[in-house]
């Protein structure tokens, strides 16, 4: 298929999650809405993280672990490229003003919401984990085949009830490859997996989805290397590579490194799949704490790419239970115009 819009990609995933595991949960779009309408700027000092305890995640493997540094792709793949003084494109302000100058940048994770961890979480594995049976429904033709490495546990976007895009990350760490399923649901307590979509990416490597493929993401990119995560921010202190962002609206094309559109609209005004902004570099983050910091030089240093559609200006990151909402809130106060595009190589419109 050459065209994969968000609203398709929702109904495909609600109707898997209710027909096989009797999903009657969260709305993924409705659940950021309402998180949007009832988060307002805290009035008070942020939170410090909690400390949360775990041999899984000090050993480097379970939900969430740490990857105690080790950088996703070579130096030199278009993820881990440095775009601070890259020149802006042309047509850069027409297309801020498409996703919104007045919109603010809303952290899409934290800790939890409605009950479920907010954003998308991953799960680390060793070789040793024992690969399952997963079949792929909606984009099968477009998908890499299992069997994955997918723990019967695997966490789930939006939690096991979640109705939303339910996507799922497994990363090898010894073999050092990505796993992902978008519309994921576990078989008979996980014996075997169902997906909408699913995508294998060797880490050591600077390889593309073919032409025109899907991923588990619209824009066929992986999704783990795009996540703001824990570990980083507060381990590492330091976020080496571009960050994932969604648009309400994008453009029937995509853009080096992205394989794939998820629209019918050819307006040139509008965002391709794999556009990349930065923030802008007169923007002054020293008034923020010194975790968000660490996110906003990377928005600045290697910016961010348009992977799917969605609500405007949501940064994707991975749910933990130690960040701040409140310190993450503060980054509401952060508008579109403060972003400009980096200038974009060829659009693929076919």
């Amino acid at each position: 298929m050459n065209q994969r819009s968000g609203l398709g990609l929702v109904l495909a995933g609600v109707f898997w999650a209710m027909a096989l595991v009797g999903a009657t949960g969260r709305d993924h779009r409705g659940r950021m809405q309402a998180f949007d309408e009832t988060l307002n700027f805290p009035q008070t000092p942020a939170t410090r993280p909690r400390t949360v305890g775990s041999s899984q995640k000090e050993s480097g493997l379970g939900p969430g672990a740490s990857l105690q540094g080790k950088r996703i792709f070579p130096p030199d793949n278009p993820w881990n490229q440095d775009i601070s003084n890259s020149p802006v494109d042309p047509n850069s302000a027409n297309l801020i003003a498409s996703i919104g100058v007045d919109a603010v940048l809303h952290p899409d994770f934290g800790t939890v919401w409605n009950g479920a961890p907010n954003g998308i979480p991953y799960v680390v594995v060793a070789g040793t984990q024992p690969l399952i049976p997963v079949s792929f429904r909606s984009y099968g033709g477009e998908s890499d085949p299992g069997p994955y490495p997918v723990p019967r546990s695997a966490p789930i976007e939006g939690g096991p009830d979640g109705t939303g895009d339910r996507h799922v990350l497994v990363i090898d760490r010894d073999r050092w490859k990505l796993y992902e399923m978008f519309s994921a649901a576990p078989v008979n307590n996980g014996a075997s997996w169902i997906a909408g979509s699913g995508a294998v990416f060797d880490l050591n490597s600077n390889a593309l989805r073919r032409a025109g493929w899907t991923s588990a993401d619209a824009a066929g990119l992986p999704i783990f290397p795009g996540l703001v995560r824990f570990d980083e921010v507060f381990e590492q202190r330091e976020i080496k590579h571009a960050l994932r962002f969604t648009v309400p609206r994008s453009r029937r094309a995509y853009v080096f490194p992205a394989r794939h559109f998820a629209s019918g609209d050819p307006n040139p005004d509008l965002p391709p799949m794999g556009m990349r902004v930065r923030l802008k570099p007169s923007f002054d983050i020293s008034k923020y704490s010194t975790a968000n910091q660490v996110i906003l030089r990377a928005l600045k240093k290697y910016g961010m790419f348009v992977a799917d559609n969605g609500p405007g200006w949501f940064l994707s990151g991975a749910p933990d239970p130690r960040w701040s909402n409140d310190d993450l809130g503060m980054l509401k106060m952060i508008k579109g115009s403060n972003f400009e595009v980096v200038r974009m190589g060829k659009i693929v419109t076919e």
